[in-house]
């Protein structure tokens, strides 16, 4: 069995955590969250690498976490004596078709990122799946998940879907990770009453809309996408974690049913005021670096978080101020960072 070895991670000064952290290696994540992955071509998978056979893989039928990767697997077969195991990865292999899983009836997780994977199909008999990661493929669609009624977090990162589909039988859906797509509308999530957190990054998005039925909702992701107004969002009242960087929003509106909010990231836009927030009295994370923010009497819109740690300002007119990082700490005196430096006491 091959294991995976991954290099030191290249440390990025921004880190938003805005898109989802279990799927991926720790430098493709980084590379996602600033937008920086290739979409042509997968992390890790060499195409000229020749695949093997599966009975050259010696398998423990006691085994109940199977650890595949990196094994150059070009077919999924051989697994039936796995009856005991509840997790398989089959992570950056060479695998072209998902199949032969049929006797697979206790497994809680199946991981094939990073694969060659062209549809989502024969899943029907992984009726105790809880989670499936099908990221970094060539996936086109949403389909084939009918019959995965129990699965609680679904990873299509990084493929070519061009619509969000398909998903009313998954009622149980807790995370839905649908980031680096050619996704151009929100839409088909409303029996998704479960949905915890949503990402959607790194899309063609428009619009914020069709969001009304997820009620249960606590972090939206949609940075790097093509919204230019804050809208939609008035039935997420549990909401508390909302990334919308990089887009194009003018104003800052239409929060006023999100008090719950701790974090919001709406860096990299092109706001000019910080304005229509101070009802948002639990933010701890602020994040409005990259606008065109330009007077100090904005700030008084974040006074009543009292428990804010976190301020991101740079790169607006008002850091060329020489009493810059001196006026917030006075301004908001509860911070604990501002930019990617901590204050020191």
């Amino acid at each position: 069995m091959a294991t995976l070895s991954v290099g030191e991670p290249q440390e990025m000064e921004v880190d938003r955590r805005g898109e989802s952290e279990e799927s991926g290696d720790d430098e493709t994540k980084r590379k996602s969250l600033n937008g920086e992955v290739d979409s042509l071509q997968a992390p890790s998978t060499v195409p000229e690498e020749s695949p093997v056979d599966m009975d050259t893989i010696t398998l423990d039928p006691d085994e109940e976490d199977v650890d595949l990767v990196h094994c150059r697997i070009g077919k999924i077969e051989g697994l039936e004596v796995l009856r005991k195991a509840k997790t398989i990865s089959l992570r950056q292999n060479l695998i072209k078709h998902i199949e032969n899983l049929d006797s697979l009836v206790s497994l809680r997780e199946l991981d094939l990122y990073d694969n060659q994977i062209r549809k989502l199909e024969n899943l029907q008999a992984l009726t105790e799946l809880e989670q499936l990661d099908v990221s970094f493929n060539l996936l086109r669609k949403i389909e084939g998940l009918e019959c995965l009624t129990k699965i609680k977090k679904l990873f299509l990162l990084h493929n070519k879907i061009t619509s969000i589909a398909n998903l009313d039988q998954l009622t149980s859906l807790q995370m839905l990770e649908l980031g680096s797509n050619r996704i151009r509308v929100i839409e088909n999530l409303d029996s998704l009453t479960t949905l915890e957190s949503l990402f959607l990054g790194t899309n063609k998005i428009t619009r914020l809309q069709n969001l009304d039925g997820l009620h249960s909702l606590t972090v939206l992701s949609i940075q790097s996408n093509r919204i230019t107004k804050l809208e939609g969002m008035q039935n997420l009242g549990n909401l508390r974690e909302l990334y919308l960087s990089h887009n194009g929003i003018e104003v800052i509106e239409g929060l006023e049913n999100n008090k719950k909010l701790t974090t919001l990231d709406i860096a990299a836009n092109r706001i000019k005021k910080i304005e229509n927030i101070s009802h948002l009295t639990e933010l701890k994370e602020f994040w409005m670096n990259d606008n065109q923010i330009d007077n100090w009497a904005d700030l008084d819109e974040l006074k009543n978080a009292k428990g804010l740690e976190t301020v991101y300002l740079e790169r607006n007119p008002l850091q060329k101020d020489p009493q810059y990082r001196r006026k917030i700490m006075l301004a908001l005196p509860s911070v604990r960072q501002i930019d990617a430096t901590f204050i020191r006491f």
